[in-house]
């Protein structure tokens, strides 16, 4: 166990984020009661997914980390979870081809409720009120009344998430997954998109493969791998008192782990190395995230890491870089450069969605092409450095909203006011992330290239 840590020493430790709740009492009775329910998650899940992180780190995997920017009480449906996990299966079986290595699947889904905010305050007019903090907290409604920030919303959250992953686990091993559905994991207004033919073709030959193993006697009958997946659930750890009532001692390890999610990252505005996110993240065992922005010297990352993963644990740390497609080259080489020089064992992940939203036409929105801009050079940087590029960190949907700008489909600022649906941050609608997915096998597909023309040079 972490020295001198309990599941509760984070409320001794300055915190940043945390909401204003009037009823401290009514606060104190929900974590107590949610302090009495079932895990959401095992100790048993998070470790799977640390070994196939493990791999990762040493290069020989890909990580798809994705999902909403955050979960919503009343867009919660068996049709919304059910798309994005078809919109998410199609992209780790492109990125597979591409990688030709395994995709570790990780959802931001079935606790991603809560957002931290720029400003305590928004205003519309001349009306100011509290910010909306995430469903989990208040409501997004612009009230007095939905802004208060309310306790039995926890427990709100705690049961959708359950209902959620209850339907994530039937998808991922009761069948939907099997490769002989390949084809059937087409969105129907993807159908229509410039990546329709692209996917097609690419399923065809999943067929014909799938066909040749039958023929030889290997059957997702007999080989479980080709009818089931592993899927993992991740969210950010902001609410504290929500993550320690649900922190549980493992009864084979006797270590704690958070059973909200099998992994849970830190923010950008949370990473202080002597605060409260930091002190309760240290403590547990499962899988860790930390997202890197601008502001995150080497030396900085490096006494996070050091507090984060003292053991230099193989898959214990993802570093989710988010810096923005024109300061990614000023920032990712030095802290590449500060971890090597360390030896320490991490994932390096990109998240191109948040250093690049910008307001058009009164909406949040990110333009596609500097998505993939960010994403690019941060290839191109690991392959410079000869360190391995382990992943991807988007905020998506499988539905057909109109949020981020570009893609094959040439989204226009016009367009937005269609399908603008997010509660906060923007996403890539089912249509843009399967192209950005192809985009990426390619660039995976460049890198093996060009180490074999290395090996055989």
């Amino acid at each position: 166990m972490a020295q001198n840590w309990t599941p509760s020493s984070w409320r001794h430790k300055p915190i940043q984020q945390v909401p204003d709740y009037p009823d401290l009492a009514a606060l104190s009775a929900t974590e107590a009661q949610l302090a009495t329910f079932p895990p959401l998650v095992f100790a048993g899940e998070a470790r799977r997914l640390k070994s196939q992180l493990a791999k990762v780190s040493e290069g020989k995997g890909f990580l798809l980390q994705g999902g909403d920017c955050a979960e919503s009480f009343a867009e919660h449906g068996a049709d919304t979870i059910r798309d994005f996990f078809r919109a998410f299966l199609q992209m780790a079986v492109v990125l597979t081809f591409g990688a030709q290595q395994p995709v570790v699947k990780v959802g931001r889904i079935a606790g991603q409720f809560a957002k931290p905010r720029s400003s305590n305050i928004e205003k519309q007019g001349e009306v100011e009120l509290p910010s909306y903090r995430g469903d989990i907290i208040n409501g997004i409604e612009f009230n007095d009344k939905a802004r208060i920030p309310d306790p039995e919303r926890q427990v709100m959250a705690y049961r959708q998430s359950a209902a959620t992953l209850n339907l994530l686990r039937a998808f991922a091993m009761g069948g939907y997954a099997n490769l002989d559905n390949v084809h059937q994991w087409m969105l129907g207004f993807v159908k229509d998109s410039p990546q329709a033919e692209r996917y097609r073709k690419l399923a065809d030959r999943i067929s014909e493969t799938m066909d040749f193993m039958k023929a030889i006697g290997i059957t997702p009958e007999t080989n479980p791998n080709l009818r089931e997946t592993d899927f993992f659930t991740s969210h950010e750890a902001l609410l504290l008192g929500y993550e320690q009532a649900l922190t549980r001692v493992d009864s084979t390890s006797g270590d704690w782990y958070a059973t909200s999610g099998h992994m849970i990252w830190i923010g950008d505005r949370t990473r202080q190395a002597d605060h409260a996110h930091i002190e309760y993240c240290r403590g547990i065992k499962n899988p860790l995230g930390l997202k890197c922005g601008p502001s995150l010297t080497g030396d900085g990352l490096i006494e996070l890491i050091d507090l984060l993963n003292p053991q230099n644990e193989a898959g214990r740390l993802t570093l989710i870089c988010r810096f923005g497609h024109d300061k990614v080259a000023e920032h990712l080489p030095r802290l590449i450069r500060a971890v090597e020089k360390e030896g320490r064992k991490v994932v390096w992940s990109c998240d191109p969605m948040h250093g690049n939203t910008i307001t058009l036409n009164h909406y949040k929105t990110r333009p596609f092409e500097r998505i993939l801009s960010e994403v690019e050079s941060f290839f191109q940087i690991h392959r410079a450095e000869g360190t391995h590029p382990g992943g991807i960190h988007i905020e998506m949907t499988g539905n057909d909203v109109t949020e981020c700008t570009g893609g094959a489909r040439a989204l226009s600022g016009a367009d937005l006011a269609d399908r603008y649906h997010t509660h906060c941050d923007p996403r890539l609608n089912a249509d843009q992330a399967l192209e950005l997915a192809f985009l990426l096998a390619e660039r995976m597909k460049g890198g093996r290239d060009e180490k074999r023309m290395v090996v055989n040079g």
